[in-house]
């Protein structure tokens, strides 16, 4: 059995508060996805059919979300030093491709549907719609608001989910309404409002992914993140100056490798005190960042 690390702060970790949004997001999508698939098949529209098999996506994508988060707030152990925080941008990929099938199964559907004469939508879905829009965009202000507190590329893309969702049902209800307004031979607007959503759908999808692969090939941070290390590293007593730095983001944490220069003549002892000092106060200034690694340089030319 792996051991844990004694630094185990999975009871504060904050991944923890990204996973009650998740579950939130479950239980919405869940309630959402019935009412818009009973309310399509009632009012005769697929664009609201298609509608809710977005938000049963969104099932499945937030309950990805909330697994790679609960993955995430795991504590380093033995078998992974660097924690699992890997699992948290895994779950934006996973909930970007289930965006991606959703918006294919749309695509397909719709084009069935404009191939086969119907009757238009009834009056009623426009009233689901509109709630729909309402409540899934206050859902994306609220949970990217927390993903961006926390930085996490699962719980931003939960976020952009929502509001995908809201841009579906919104072209939905400009389909159905030109389909009610224009009458005969705009039977099949709701379905090409469908295929527009579709298209949305795989926009945000793109948009996630990027930066969830970019976390998982260990993309530098922003220039803001390594200038506040360096900042932190530089005001520490004895810091002569500082060399490379590296850092990656692990999750909803950072790993930083950094190599600091320090007086040449200075003992061992001394400079393990130093690189220590460095460590705390880079760790104070961003308490994001979960583990400094200090290189000690020579001043005087001696630096490699």
């Amino acid at each position: 059995m792996a051991k844990k690390y004694p630094d185990d702060k999975a009871a504060s970790h904050p991944a923890l508060k990204g996973m009650r949004f998740a579950f939130i997001g479950i239980l919405a999508n869940g309630v959402l996805a019935a009412i818009k698939g009973i309310a399509g098949f009632l009012g005769n529209s697929y664009a609201l059919i298609a509608d809710a098999i977005e938000s049963a996506s969104d099932v499945l994508s937030s309950f990805a979300v909330w697994a790679g988060l609960k993955i995430a707030s795991k504590p380093a152990d033995e078998d992974h030093p660097y924690g699992h925080g890997k699992a948290e941008p895994m779950a934006a990929v996973a909930v970007s491709l289930a965006l991606f099938a959703a918006a294919f199964l749309i695509v397909w559907q719709s084009i069935q549907e404009i191939r086969a004469p119907h009757h238009a939508p009834a009056p009623f879905t426009l009233i689901v719609l509109l709630a729909v829009v309402i409540l899934k965009e206050s859902l994306f202000r609220f949970v990217f608001k927390v993903g961006d507190k926390l930085q996490s590329t699962a719980v931003m893309a939960d976020a952009w989910h929502h509001r995908s969702d809201a841009i579906t049902s919104f072209a939905a209800f400009i389909g159905i309404s030109i389909a009610l307004i224009g009458g005969e031979g705009y039977e099949s607007a709701d379905d090409l409002a469908a295929l527009f959503a579709s298209g949305i759908i795989v926009f945000n999808a793109h948009r996630m992914i990027k930066p969830a692969i970019a976390e998982l090939m260990d993309q530098a941070p922003s220039s803001n993140i390594e200038g506040k290390i360096r900042k932190a590293a530089i005001s520490v007593k004895g810091v002569i100056g500082l060399d490379k730095c590296f850092a990656r983001k692990v999750g909803l944490e950072y790993y930083v490798d950094l190599h600091v220069i320090v007086d040449g003549e200075t003992s061992v002892r001394n400079g393990h005190k130093i690189s220590h000092k460095v460590k705390d106060a880079i760790r104070a200034s961003n308490p994001s960042v979960a583990n400094v690694l200090v290189h000690i340089e020579p001043s005087g030319g001696d630096a490699k």
